[in-house]
């Protein structure tokens, strides 16, 4: 199937709670010696937080936050970042 008849039939009939609940969103912050990158989920605040510390050891920790997570994240000085960053250290989590 060549990709533009894909995206049309997509667009001709979307699953638009599917691909609302597919949308999060990634922030990072890095510390002296280990960072930190969470993704969070704007509909119902949960999340996954990856700690990977200087010797490569990735940590992983499901969250649940509140309406305020975003304005918290930011207090603390993290960034966003790409899904993909955050994809490639879950995988080796």
């Amino acid at each position: 199937m060549r990709p533009f008849v894909f995206f049309n039939l997509f667009l001709s009939n979307p699953n638009l709670d599917t691909v609302a609940n597919v949308i999060s969103q990634y922030f990072k912050r890095i510390f002296d010696d280990y960072q930190v990158l969470v993704m969070i989920n704007p509909q119902d605040f949960s999340g996954i937080e990856l700690i990977v510390h200087p010797d490569g050891k990735i940590e992983k920790t499901a969250i649940e936050g509140d309406e305020e997570i975003f304005e918290d994240l930011k207090a603390d000085k993290f960034q966003a970042c790409s899904a993909l960053e955050f994809q490639l250290l879950l995988a080796k989590a």
